[in-house]
């Protein structure tokens, strides 16, 4: 793994991540774990894939030249409803806290904020699963899931491939990779392994040297992260400067720091194609009315409960096109 540039706060999340595994059983390195898997897909046949997971007979039967295909929205329930869903696209995320925000246990049930996220139009879900930091649990993705009904990204640090393994066994349908953990091998190999098992990579980028991890390959979703966390600042503007690097197929996701529907009609005039917001949802009093307003379909909220009716949807998008070489 990379480690030069990488955020102090960063480096404790994956260290205790790390520790965890190790505790575990899963004590090996990334490359040697990694390595490990491919040897065991490209070996067992059919019928040897691990059972801990469902569906992981892809992980044997998969050649391992097909890794560095991305999905596509026929492929992958996550990218299908990113394609699908009126815009702006929003994935709205459950989290039970944060180094910066502390425990936000107890301030809101995660399942019923799940079901009034579908009601009010999010397409996606995105569970911030992480357990010693955020206080998340890959058990708590499959509870907001099924509360849902909407697609999920398992949001994690991940430093192990049985982290992948999870994520899918808890029904997600996307993964969070942040670029700035991984050497250009370590990533493409854990994409790989990720669309072996039906998750969608969703690669997180902060600065050019994540972007330059992925040159020459294909990749279904790519996202910039505005908040920096060293400083736990937030900058929009840093969008102006990534933005025209990101892959061109690569469906383009703004992370961070999106508060306002100005700040989501900002974003995708700018090309972003999916906005993934947290904060502003899970600190609202009404998390339903919060993401209309965010999506333009009414007025900021002011107070109130966290129950409310469904919104009306506008007319679908075209899907998107088949992910293509940068």
């Amino acid at each position: 793994m990379r480690a030069a540039g990488v955020a102090d706060v960063l480096v404790r999340i994956v260290e205790r991540r790390r520790e965890r595994l190790a505790g575990e059983g899963h004590g090996e390195g990334l490359v040697e774990a990694l390595a490990g898997g491919e040897r065991a897909a490209a070996t067992a046949g059919p019928g040897a894939a691990s059972a801990r997971v469902p569906g992981a007979a892809a992980l044997a039967s998969d050649a391992v030249g097909s890794v560095d295909v991305p999905l596509t929205a026929t492929t992958n329930r996550f990218l299908a409803a990113l394609a699908a869903a009126p815009e702006p696209a929003v994935i709205a995320e459950i989290k039970m806290g944060s180094p910066r925000l502390g425990s936000l246990a107890g301030r809101f049930d995660p399942e019923e904020v799940a079901r009034s996220y579908a009601a009010a139009g999010a397409a996606a879900l995105s569970v911030v699963v992480e357990p010693d930091f955020f206080g998340g649990s890959y058990e708590l993705l499959a509870r907001c899931r099924a509360a849902s009904g909407l697609p999920a990204l398992a949001k994690d640090f991940v430093v192990h491939p049985v982290q992948l393994e999870r994520a899918r066994a808890a029904g997600a349908d996307a993964v969070l990779l942040i670029a700035a953990l991984y050497d250009r091998a370590e990533l493409t190999a854990l994409a790989g392994r990720a669309r072996r098992l039906g998750l969608a990579p969703l690669i997180e980028t902060h600065a050019t040297a994540d972007l330059d991890l992925l040159a020459g390959a294909g990749w279904e979703l790519v996202g910039i992260n505005h908040r920096d966390l060293r400083t736990f600042e937030v900058d929009l503007d840093r969008s102006a400067a990534l933005l025209p690097r990101l892959p061109a197929g690569a469906l383009k996701v703004a992370e961070s720091g999106i508060a306002s529907a100005a700040d989501v009609a900002r974003l995708a005039a700018a090309g972003f194609d999916a906005f993934l917001v947290g904060e502003s949802l899970v600190l609202a009093p009404d998390p339903a009315a919060k993401l209309r307003a965010l999506r333009g379909e009414g007025p900021p909220p002011l107070a109130g409960s966290r129950t409310s009716s469904p919104a009306p949807r506008g007319p679908a998008r075209s899907p998107a096109a088949e992910p293509a070489e940068p």
